[in-house]
């Protein structure tokens, strides 16, 4: 019997059955169009564009940013992830990062949900792991290793306007979330989109934290850093 009382715990649940519907009945063309669009987008953040050599005007409306040539690029340190299923695609934009130069970190699933972390170093070195996921077949660096990353690319379902973002619920981003904030991270935290994903509001809860930025295929979303 429903007491007219829902919880956020709730709502979230219901949020997430709506958007993953949403995401298995997108076409395969669809999707893949996205992970190329996307890989774009990301490199027009001014944190990427700066490890990547280019410099680029962020549109407030997230039109196309103007990008040239700059300085060589900088190796430093993006903790991204592979997609799985009907996410927007990453590998694109991954093949990109490493391509020019930057470290490229990625998760490996824990059996206790905490995520590890290796380095990304080419497709081929991807190998199936559990629940259909992908990881990097290389030395593991240990969960902290997320905390010498400059940005951090994050999974999600949706995020709103206050940059508050909806995860699957696992719990596994919470905890990075939380250990970059006890190591005192600066990194920028951008969750990876489809463009009807950036709601007006979802609900939160008081261990979820805000994102400074999420990005779609059609543009960059800012939100405000908390003071």
């Amino acid at each position: 019997m429903n007491s007219g009382h829902e919880s956020d715990h709730d709502r979230k649940r219901r949020l997430r059955r709506d958007l993953l519907e949403v995401r298995r009945s997108l076409p395969p063309d669809v999707v893949a169009a996205s992970g190329v669009a996307l890989a774009r987008r990301t490199l027009e953040l001014a944190e990427l564009a700066e490890f990547t050599g280019l410099r680029v005007a962020e549109s407030g409306e997230g039109a196309p940013g103007a990008a040239a040539p700059s300085g060589p690029a900088v190796a430093r340190t993006v903790a991204a992830y592979v997609s799985f299923g009907n996410e927007p695609p990453t590998l694109p934009l991954l093949d990109r990062l490493r391509a020019a130069g930057v470290r490229v970190l990625l998760p490996v699933l824990l059996p206790d949900n905490d995520l590890d972390w290796a380095a990304y170093e080419g497709p081929e070195r991807l190998v199936p792991a559990g629940w259909g996921l992908l990881e990097p077949d290389g030395g593991r660096l240990g969960p902290e290793a997320v905390t010498e990353a400059d940005v951090v690319l994050l999974p999600g379902l949706a995020v709103d306007g206050r940059g508050l973002r909806l995860g699957r619920g696992g719990g596994s981003y919470d905890r990075v979330l939380e250990r970059l904030e006890r190591a005192g991270s600066a990194a920028s935290l951008v969750v990876l989109l489809y463009d009807a994903e950036v709601l007006e509001a979802v609900p939160a809860e008081p261990h979820d934290r805000i994102v400074h930025a999420a990005v779609t295929p059609s543009g960059v979303h800012r939100f405000l850093r908390p003071a």
